[in-house]
């Protein structure tokens, strides 16, 4: 089973200083402005992507007219509709850059930003001209991990049927669901996010990457640590404090590191696809599996390019190593809503 090709797209509005701007004219206290400050200038990020304000209307969401611009946010029903039309776009976007597909035997698409019925599965795969035959799935809400569970299902599939040919689509539009509160952890969870679209192509036919066993695991008592709630005004986004200490606690575990790297030695392993969900949960990565500071180069470049793109930023991780050295014994790893961490193995097919 092979990830033959990775194609990604992001919308073309640059929205991530604008956004630090804004959060910090709700941090009213001294100290926590200077927390935002000092932790917006070392998240390693540079640049996120938002299909906000609408294509021609220029300026930033929270400008005036912007879609964020009034003194209470959209609710829920205007941002998914902005979802339903935007997110089929740029998931086009993405798999249109893998080029020539063939003929697609199933499509399974993860989304986890917004929900629409037909399913945005059936919108791209109408656009662009599936056959009604294709077999179809959907993965919604699993959160950043959610391009594991699609690549592994995708896996599954060709093992299943080797003529099968699977079209994967990762499509999030994180800033969408922009909160207005006054809290600092909420506003820095929401500075990590942005949009993007990763598609891959699956098949029994050799080369790009060898898909090896997929693995999963929870780490205890710690449901409450990564959350979306929905509410009247969009998604809210739940991303404690506490999450990078303690995934550098259940990696310093040796039963927990083992289960989270597919059983394999972290010294034995020449690429890391890590999901980029923020600079310290890759530095809590590094330090807990003693990796060389080369290891996540990947990683911490989709983090300063795109930011955290939800389930499609481990998809730009693996597109970069697809086109970089060959890789003998790789190994991707998410960490999402659970706290779950899954991945796979993986390696260069020549």
């Amino acid at each position: 089973m092979y990830l033959n090709a990775i194609g990604t797209a992001v919308p073309g509005h640059d929205i991530h200083h604008a956004f630090i701007a804004w959060a910090r004219e709700r941090l009213i206290d001294s100290r926590s402005a200077k927390l935002f400050d000092r932790m917006a200038a070392r998240s390693a990020i540079g640049h996120r992507w938002s299909i906000l304000p609408p294509t021609g209307s220029g300026g930033s969401p929270v400008d005036p007219q912007g879609f964020y611009a009034d003194a209470i946010l959209p609710g829920t029903a205007a941002r998914m509709a902005i979802y339903a039309e935007a997110a089929p776009m740029l998931g086009i976007a993405a798999i249109e850059a893998l080029g020539d597909l063939g003929d697609i035997t199933h499509f399974v698409v993860a989304s986890c930003t917004g929900f629409v019925a037909p399913g945005i599965d059936q919108i791209v795969a109408r656009r662009i001209g599936l056959s009604p035959s294709v077999e179809r799935l959907l993965i919604g809400f699993m959160g950043c991990y959610a391009a594991v569970a699609a690549l592994r299902t995708a896996r599954h599939i060709v093992r299943s049927d080797p003529a099968a040919r699977v079209l994967v689509l990762c499509v999030e539009l994180s800033t969408l669901h922009l909160q207005d509160v006054a809290e600092i952890e909420p506003l820095l969870a929401m500075l990590q996010f942005g949009d993007g679209a990763a598609a891959a192509l699956v098949t029994a036919e050799p080369g790009g990457f060898v898909l090896g066993a997929p693995f999963a695991t929870t780490l205890p008592e710690s449901e409450g640590l990564i959350r979306w709630d929905i509410t009247d005004r969009g998604f809210a986004m739940h991303l404690s404090g506490e999450v990078p200490a303690r995934i550098a606690a259940g990696l310093a575990d040796p039963v927990f590191a083992q289960a989270a790297t597919g059983g394999r030695d972290p010294a034995e392993i020449d690429g890391w696809a890590v999901h980029a969900g923020g600079r310290s949960i890759l530095d809590a990565v590094e330090g807990a599996l003693h990796l060389p500071a080369e290891a996540l180069v990947a990683s911490r470049g989709v983090l300063a390019d795109n930011g955290n793109m939800s389930s499609a930023t481990l998809m730009f991780v693996l597109a970069r190593l697809l086109s970089g050295s060959p890789i003998a014994d790789g190994v991707a790893l998410a960490f999402g809503p659970g706290l779950a961490a899954e991945g796979f193995g993986f390696r260069s097919a020549v």
